[in-house]
């Protein structure tokens, strides 16, 4: 019944930047916290950014000054503008969303930030 569609990721250059996208079905963007979260390879999933419903925002101070998190409550979508990027972005980054009674997950999309050539690029988004 409720689907989170996640999209955006891709490679990238240090220096460059992506926007992440997640929508949402129903109101569960307007009427909720909305967060993402990333995990890189070996370490732990860590916040990076979160909106709420009243349009409070944050950033973790890794991605302050280079990330914002944004959202279009008209297109149940909400944004992380990604810029600056660097290979320690690299990452799976997952939408959250925190309803009063459990939480809704994205499907997870891929962030890698290498310079070309710099070993095999794969690509993994959805």
């Amino acid at each position: 019944q409720v689907q989170l569609v996640e999209s955006g990721g891709g490679s990238v250059q240090p220096g460059g930047s992506l926007r992440l996208s997640c929508t949402a079905s129903g109101s569960l963007v307007s009427s909720n916290t909305v967060s993402w979260y990333r995990q890189a390879p070996g370490k732990e999933r860590e916040l990076v950014a979160t909106i709420t419903n009243d349009g409070v925002f944050s950033t973790e101070d890794s991605v302050k000054g280079r990330f914002t998190i944004s959202r279009d409550n008209a297109k149940n979508t909400v944004y992380l503008e990604m810029n600056t990027l660097k290979p320690e972005d690299t990452a799976v980054y997952y939408c959250n969303i925190a309803r009063w009674d459990r939480q809704y997950w994205g499907q997870e999309t891929q962030v890698t930030v290498q310079y070309w050539g710099q070993g095999t690029q794969v690509t993994r988004s959805s």
